[in-house]
């Protein structure tokens, strides 16, 4: 890796970091537990369509944007007391990693949306196979169509804002 490519890297971090502390402070006022916005996966998401020919001219690569987000879930629990969470977090945003890697191969850059979608519904499924696992209970199955219709909505707004800041990175500044 070189010295740009890791100091991109450990920049996002850091934004995805304090990113996801902030909302980490924040409740919603939804009552529903375990229902997030999720702004830290548009860090993720920033990072997977970073344009290689924009202003960074920097090739980042899926390994950084794991990269990142590991280091943003291990940190994050730690920082906000939430260590008994890492499980769970660590579940859901690998799914979701792994499935907008897969996805970010079949959409534009205008269609960061459906991999902000995409990626919160799978992050809510890896996050209750976590639980059914820890706690032995399948029948938390049950709040996964709950999830799933707040990760489309969480994830629609995440990739949107992933997708406004990746066109200002694809102008050219000169």
């Amino acid at each position: 890796m070189t010295v740009k490519r890791l100091t991109l890297a450990a920049i996002f971090t850091a934004i995805a970091l304090a990113v996801y502390v902030i909302e980490a402070m924040i409740p919603l006022p939804i009552g529903l537990p375990g229902i997030r916005l999720g702004l830290a996966n548009t860090v993720t998401l920033i990072v997977l369509f970073m344009p290689k020919d924009g202003i960074i001219k920097t090739k980042i690569t899926g390994a950084d944007a794991l990269i990142i987000l590991l280091c943003r879930i291990l940190l994050g629990a730690f920082i906000t007391g939430r260590a008994v969470a890492l499980a769970y977090s660590l579940t859901g945003g690998l799914f979701a990693l792994g499935a907008q890697v897969i996805t970010k191969r079949f959409v534009t850059p205008k269609q960061i949306w459906v991999c902000g979608a995409l990626g919160a519904v799978f992050h809510n499924i890896g996050q209750i196979l976590a639980a059914i696992v820890i706690t032995g209970t399948p029948s938390i199955a049950a709040y996964l169509p709950i999830l799933i219709v707040a990760g489309v909505v969480t994830g629609v707004i995440t990739g949107v804002a992933a997708g406004f800041t990746v066109a200002r990175f694809s102008r050219n500044p000169a």
